[in-house]
């Protein structure tokens, strides 16, 4: 067994590597969570990398080094070679100073243990748990229901009166409760579920983090232990999940997990633990993001939104393919080189990190044609939002399934919509998307 750490490993390994020109000019935006905000200012430094240096060496301030992958292509032939390319060693952005804290408390990079951080055999046999679940021909069984609570959703929005904020008030809720019914989650604790989880992936937004005392802060050990609270009140609730479904089980997923066994072994209590925060927060974060993102564009392109009120049911496929293109929730992940890797001429390293930017691929000029306009009709569609290889997004379906359903119930039935003030954006640069998109219409 490999012994803790008590600090992360030595990211640079080359002493004579230096950051191009492009590099040195946007390294630092893009691990900026403000500037996930601002998505001209991102599209701006993400095209720059592509053009002039697509596999990027990057050393931005307060951060180890990486190299920035920004080509489509490229994230894709190393998201498929999940052996040379690791999760386990570092799976996400974070400050040097969170990271040296998480070491010293954890003794390794983690402080969940999720399918996100896990490198195969234990993620496959974690992922083969719960995969049924997700898969198209179940997904499929569930169509009535989502599109049950996609009525009573869009039921919600023409009882608001003509306004609303369409991202508080409809799609940060809608998925919550697709994914807390599979979960078996009762409805009364669906707010508690939101707000943890915003805590989670807004921890560097000043409305959305948990201690507001930290706004500005530089104290890693708080920054840490803000984090572990958040998680900590996870497992207490999800603990008290699993001891009732290992009483009583029923048909959903948290009984599947609360009794899931790995080579005739229980699964631990932090993978278990871990497990359910994944299928809680991810399940849903990423969706609403998606969905608030879609009809956010659309409303900036009323041609495209003509277009989809006036074929709902025929474009509502293709609309959210481009939806989640356009939004991209999830920014980022992060692989470990196991082994020496030419990529595009450039040599990385053994033990060097790669950061996979998932909104430069998908609005790579190679892969789609006019990559900067939203269209609903958009096809073929070859989005990177939901990764690819082994870690492909187990939820994707579902996803899908979800803002069809609510998409097609939306647009079938409203007359009119537009913008009624400016939309703000989460500052985040691993999940996010629209933090307010103000809306007036009518049915």
């Amino acid at each position: 067994m490999t012994a803790p750490l008590a600090t992360p490993p030595e990211t640079k390994l080359d002493p004579n590597r230096v950051m191009s020109p492009a590099a040195a000019a946007v390294a630092d935006q893009i691990v900026d969570p403000a500037v996930y905000a601002d998505q001209a200012r991102l599209d701006d430094a993400f095209a720059r990398l592509r053009r002039e240096d697509p596999v990027a060496w990057c050393e931005p301030q307060n951060f180890r080094p990486f190299w920035a992958l920004t080509k489509h292509a490229d994230i894709m032939e190393v998201s498929r070679q999940n052996t040379l390319f690791t999760n386990g060693e570092r799976e996400m952005l974070s400050l040097k100073d969170i990271e040296r804290q998480v070491y010293a408390d954890l003794g390794g990079p983690h402080l969940l243990k999720t399918l996100v951080q896990l490198d195969d055999p234990l993620h496959y046999k974690l992922r083969h748990l719960t995969q049924e679940w997700f898969m198209p021909q179940n997904v499929k069984q569930r169509s009535e229901a989502v599109q049950a609570i996609a009525r009573e959703f869009v039921d919600r929005m023409e009882d608001m009166g003509g306004a609303c904020d369409f991202q508080q008030d409809i799609a940060l809720h809608y998925p919550l409760r697709v994914i807390m019914q599979i979960l078996g989650v009762p409805e009364a604790d669906e707010p508690m579920m939101l707000k943890l989880t915003q805590e989670i992936f807004g921890a560097a937004d000043e409305d959305l983090m948990r201690d507001k005392s930290l706004i500005q802060s530089e104290d890693s050990a708080a920054g840490v232990e803000s984090i572990q609270q958040t998680l900590a009140a996870f497992f207490m609730y999800f603990s008290n999940i699993t001891k009732d479904r290992r009483q009583t089980p029923r048909d959903d997923v948290s009984t599947v997990i609360a009794n899931g066994q790995i080579d005739g072994a229980p699964i631990g209590d932090l993978e278990a633990m871990s497990y359910y925060v994944i299928v809680a927060a991810a399940g849903h974060d990423t969706t609403s993001a998606s969905t608030g993102g879609g009809v956010l564009a659309m409303l900036q392109s009323p041609d495209q939104l003509s277009k989809m009120m006036g074929d709902p049911k025929g474009l509502s496929k293709t609309a959210v393919d481009e939806a989640i293109r356009w939004t991209t929730p999830v920014k980022h992940f992060m692989r470990t080189a196991q082994a020496d890797y030419e990529l595009r001429g450039r040599t990385v390293l053994e033990g060097e990190s790669l950061l996979l930017c998932y909104p430069s691929a998908n609005r790579d000029e190679d892969v789609f044609e006019a990559p900067y306009e939203f269209r609903v009709d958009r096809s073929p569609n070859r989005i990177a939002s939901f990764g690819y290889g082994g870690h492909m997004c187990l939820g994707m379906h579902l996803a899908r399934l979800e803002m069809q359903a609510l998409y097609e119930e939306l647009f079938s039935r409203i007359k009119t919509i537009e913008l009624d003030g400016a939309p703000s954006f989460i500052k985040a640069n691993f999940v996010g998307g629209p933090k307010s998109i103000p809306v007036r219409y009518r049915f």
